[in-house]
Parts: C-alpha cells; sequence; structure tokens
C-alpha cells in the first residue's frame, strides 16, 4: 500500500527514503527481463555467417570494403581467418569451411575487384 506524500499536513504518513527505495527496486526487478547472452560464432561458423551477411546485407558489405579489419573485430576469429576475409583469399577460406556457393563467395569476389594492380 502506497502511503502519499503531502507537504502540507504536518502529520502526513510519509514514506521514508528506504522504503521508496525498495518500492523503485521492486518496481525495476519486475520490469526487467532477463538478459540473454549471445554466444559469439567462432571459426567455420563465424566465417559463414560473415560470408553470408555479407551476401544478404549491402551496408555490411561495405562496412567491410571499407574497414574489414574493424568490422572483422567484431567476430572471434583467428589473425588467420581475418587475414583471409579481409584479402579475399577464397582458396583458404574454401580449405576451412569447403568450397563456397556464389552467393556466399560475393564478399570474396567484390573484395578482389578491389585490388588495383
Amino acid at each position: 500500500m502506497r502511503k502519499s506524500i503531502s507537504p502540507d499536513l504536518p502529520n502526513a504518513d510519509f514514506l521514508s527514503i528506504s522504503e521508496m527505495i525498495e518500492e523503485l527496486e521492486r518496481d525495476m526487478l519486475t520490469e526487467v527481463t532477463p538478459r540473454v547472452e549471445k554466444k559469439t560464432p567462432s571459426g567455420k561458423e563465424a566465417i559463414l555467417e560473415i560470408l553470408a551477411r555479407a551476401a544478404d546485407d549491402h551496408k555490411f558489405l561495405a562496412r567491410l570494403a571499407d574497414d574489414a579489419a574493424e568490422v572483422l573485430e567484431e567476430y572471434n576469429l583467428t589473425w588467420e581467418e581475418k587475414a583471409a576475409l579481409a584479402s579475399g583469399d577464397i582458396r583458404r577460406i574454401e580449405s576451412w569451411v569447403g568450397k563456397l556457393d556464389k552467393r556466399l563467395s560475393t564478399w570474396l569476389w567484390c573484395r578482389l575487384q578491389q585490388e588495383k594492380w
């Protein structure tokens, strides 16, 4: 039961500060949903996720083209995996994940086309 705070009544029942804090904490706890930790994929799973995202999300593809190293920091990859993705090393990547279809190789072909010879 909540007590009202009324400054014009000299003997009014006031909520003590600790009671207000407890009430606020209870309200906050009932509204909070449990936080579910997202498992960060690594290795083959992460590589395939990156390639699929690059094929489906043109903004992500543009970010990769602009600064692959920064984008790849968001993923749990080894330095070798990051280097292969950043450079577009199709052979190395396929040795880890298997033959890539046209869709999944979108980023790699875009990356290779950026090379200036």
